[in-house]
């Protein structure tokens, strides 16, 4: 495991035991953003933690939770972070413990490593983009000893195709008209087409390990939101294609705004 990516395990499951000491207290701090969306004590302290592992490297942070930059700020960078401190926020305030720590490495735009931890379930994916290889671990408490981590004793990968069943990920807080329109095209092709249901990230890794087949998100998300599970699935072999130019989603875009993209 390079250094980049150990230094990001770390900070994913410290970050997520900060979270954890938010998610057993009865108030959750809960604000809301200009646009509506939640923030919590949760989301300011997991990154706290997160900041603090990753500014001792080389590389600079875009995550939803520090002061964005412009682009001319950021445009030369070659190199940089992309984090969501707290993915699912909504899904945390509800206390259904579908939230997740995402951190990916971005190089020229392009995944290079993904970590995505599962606070409440302690569960650990981890992928190396270059080194074509992602794996799961279910850790025992909120510590990590990252030379323990065996990559090839726990990779994951995709389902085989099926001619007659396929499985549809989607989310419980965003499933709207037009995916529901791509669902029913399915209809045509498959026998039958299964739903299955999660918040936050979790949803690319669903795929990524082969418990869904493809993942349609036709609905506003930030890079912070997909950059991690970007480099999980394409990792295994998956693309995350965006609708509008048909080719992998990048990041440190001047837009941080992501297009409506498919996992498959």
């Amino acid at each position: 495991m390079n250094k980049d990516l150990a230094i990001a395990v770390k900070a994913a499951v410290d970050g997520g035991a900060a979270i954890m000491e938010i998610y057993s207290q009865e108030d959750l701090g809960v604000e809301y953003k200009d646009d509506k969306s939640p923030l919590t004590l949760a989301d300011k302290k997991c990154n706290d933690v997160i900041n603090s592992f990753l500014i001792k490297t080389a590389h600079p942070i875009i995550s939803e939770e520090n002061r964005q930059l412009e682009f001319k700020d950021r445009k030369d960078w070659d190199t940089c972070w992309i984090v969501d401190p707290l993915d699912g926020t909504k899904e945390f305030v509800k206390r259904n413990g579908e939230f997740t720590v995402n951190i990916a490495l971005v190089k020229q735009g392009k995944p290079q490593i993904g970590v995505i931890y599962v606070p409440d379930s302690k569960e650990l994916f981890i992928a190396d983009v270059t080194g074509k290889k992602a794996a799961k671990f279910t850790l025992e408490k909120h510590e990590v000893d990252v030379e323990s981590l065996d990559m090839d004793a726990n990779l994951i990968g995709p389902n085989s195709n099926n001619v007659e069943l396929i499985r549809v990920v989607g989310s419980r807080s965003h499933m709207n008209e037009a995916t529901e329109t791509f669902v029913a095209s399915l209809s045509e092709v498959y026998e039958k087409v299964d739903i299955v249901s999660k918040g936050s990230s979790l949803k690319f890794c669903l795929v990524a390990e082969g418990k869904a087949d493809v993942y349609p998100r036709f609905a506003p998300t930030m890079e912070w939101d997909t950059a991690a599970g970007q480099a999980i699935c394409e990792a295994v072999g998956l693309q995350v294609i965006s609708k509008e130019t048909d080719e992998p989603l990048l990041y440190n875009k001047e837009n941080l705004l992501n297009p409506w993209f498919i996992v498959k």
